[in-house]
């Protein structure tokens, strides 16, 4: 069959869950049940898959879904809603509002720096989960919750989970890992001082709301991109978004207790700045007359200093504990397209069972009974049994297009269609990669490989086109089915799916239409050594 043919035939599940999603705004776990069967239904007519390797791609990718997807989604609402249960939860409001109550600030805080941390560190869901359960839980709006950590939870994913999108694309395509991260590092560094702006506006609900909060915005941005682009330049791929994270999140939080003892200061303009100030309904004032104990502020974010302790711990910055936990693993041979492919389970070293063992581990010492944690966990799964459905029909259905060639057709139809002005769409390849699969590590090993080609065919630097995939791919995150699945149930929203694809969907239209520029443009300069 003709290959432009095959092309259209193989948007038809994209353009399907774009339609169900964002205009008819269908519940997510039914739209994307469907989309699987209509995809194996495809594969198997068009692509000439057998009925048997598209059961079998189907069954991996739910399997993967599973573990470690899922038990990501899982293990995060568990520690929210064990901190919800035992009161903790209203000791890390009262911390935040200590630092701050005004809500732009509290974003930046914590979807943009806290969350930023998490994706670096753990990735799989937990950068979207863990800031947005907390976010809704202090008072802010759950869609809007949900929608501010997706668009946060962008850029850093380049360089998430210390490193693995980028460190995968070199392995996939050849190309040496720490240029690679350098210039990565540079198509993201306008987006990574946009966003925090972009953030506050959403959060304040108009250009006005940056008056007052610019400098500690501007900060927030730079804190963030400049050790990433340093790092990425000097060491690659794995500590960039972790030393961005972080210094972005110390540098907010000292601006904003800065900020405070002005405020406290100046009592003369207290009325008119809280008037400005977006502050939570109802909390200002009663938070304002507690305190919170060393000891209490410790136990509360027990969890998540556990947590951090455990990935960074285990992660390859530890080779030696790294090589340990990751022996507790097994190997299945599930696909039958392919005599010599395995999918592996690491049961230990995985963001989820980390989450659930530190929690778990916080429990104790807070001294909770295990057994009323295994009932709460108990119930978080029975919470999320629709999510179950979403997202196993998601990873199922990009086996199943991955497997069967509909992934290649459409890189094939873009590149054809384009020709010398490839390097406008070749972000938007990233991000269809990760609409599709939810991970930029998957957009990478599907596409790492036909950029640089492409790149070499047309005579342009293939580091460039291959950042732009990771790039690309970022942008991909904040509309994903398995993103917005991963939002909604951690913020209680489950069956609101299109109402948050339709509020994502705008600013990844223009995140992808400004980085193709960036790309197209950015080549002809020789100051980024290219």
């Amino acid at each position: 069959m003709n290959q432009y043919v095959l092309f259209l035939i193989a948007l038809v599940p994209i353009i399907w869950l774009i339609v169900s999603l964002g205009a008819l705004k269908l519940p997510a776990h039914k739209t994307c049940l469907f989309t699987a069967f209509l995809s194996l239904l495809i594969a198997i007519i068009f692509w000439k898959m057998p009925v048997i390797d598209g059961v079998t791609a189907s069954v991996e990718g739910m399997a993967i879904a599973l573990w470690p997807i899922l038990l990501v989604i899982v293990a995060a609402l568990f520690t929210y809603n064990l901190a919800v249960k035992t009161k903790t939860m209203d000791t890390m409001k009262l911390m935040l509002s200590s630092i701050t109550t005004d809500k732009r600030i509290q974003v930046l805080i914590l979807a943009w720096g806290f969350g930023g941390f998490l994706e670096a560190v753990a990735g799989y869901g937990t950068a979207v989960a863990i800031p947005a359960s907390i976010l809704a839980s202090i008072g802010f709006n759950p869609i809007f919750a949900a929608v501010i950590c997706l668009i946060s939870n962008t850029v850093p994913t380049a360089f998430g989970a210390i490193g693995i999108p980028v460190t995968t694309l070199a392995t996939v395509t050849g190309l040496d890992v720490i240029k690679l991260s350098y210039i990565t590092s540079i198509q993201l560094a306008g987006f990574i001082m946009l966003i925090p702006f972009l953030l506050v506006i959403i959060t304040g609900k108009g250009l006005k709301s940056i008056k007052g909060v610019f400098c500690i915005t501007l900060v927030s941005g730079a804190a963030f991109a400049i050790p990433q682009i340093f790092i990425a330049k000097y060491l690659g791929a794995e500590l960039p978004a972790l030393i961005g994270s972080i210094c972005s999140m110390v540098c907010t939080i000292l601006m904003a207790k800065l900020i405070n003892k002005k405020k406290v200061e100046n009592s003369s303009n207290e009325a008119e700045f809280e008037k400005e100030s977006f502050e939570i309904e109802n909390t200002g004032d009663v938070y304002a007359s507690k305190k919170v104990t060393l000891k209490e502020g410790v136990l509360a974010w027990l969890p998540y200093i556990l947590l951090c302790t455990l990935i960074l711990l285990t992660s390859p910055l530890v080779p030696s504990l790294n090589a340990l936990v990751g022996k507790v693993s097994s190997s299945f041979h599930i696909y039958s397209g392919n005599a010599t492919s395995t999918t592996s389970f690491s049961w230990i070293n995985t963001p989820g069972m980390m989450i659930i063992i530190a929690t778990f581990i916080a429990g104790i010492i807070q001294k909770l009974n295990i057994k009323y944690m295994a009932i709460v966990f108990k119930d978080t799964v029975i919470q999320l049994k629709t999510s179950f459905i979403t997202i196993m029909s998601i990873v199922a259905i990009s086996k199943i297009m991955s497997y069967s060639g509909m992934t290649s057709s459409i890189s094939f139809g873009l590149c054809a269609i384009t020709g010398s002005f490839y390097p406008l769409i070749s972000p938007l390849l990233g991000a269809i990669g990760t609409f599709v699969t939810g991970s930029d590590t998957s957009a990478n090993i599907l596409f790492g490989g036909l950029q640089v080609e492409a790149a070499k065919s047309l005579s342009i630097d293939p580091y460039w086109i291959a950042a732009a995939n990771t790039a690309g791919a970022t942008a991909g995150k904040m509309i994903s089915p398995q993103s917005i699945a991963i939002a909604t149930s951690a913020t209680g929203l489950i069956g609101q799916e299109g109402k948050i694809f339709s509020s994502t969907v705008k600013y990844c239209l223009g995140y992808v239409i400004i980085l193709g520029l960036i790309v197209y443009f950015g080549r002809f300069l020789p100051i980024l050594g290219l």
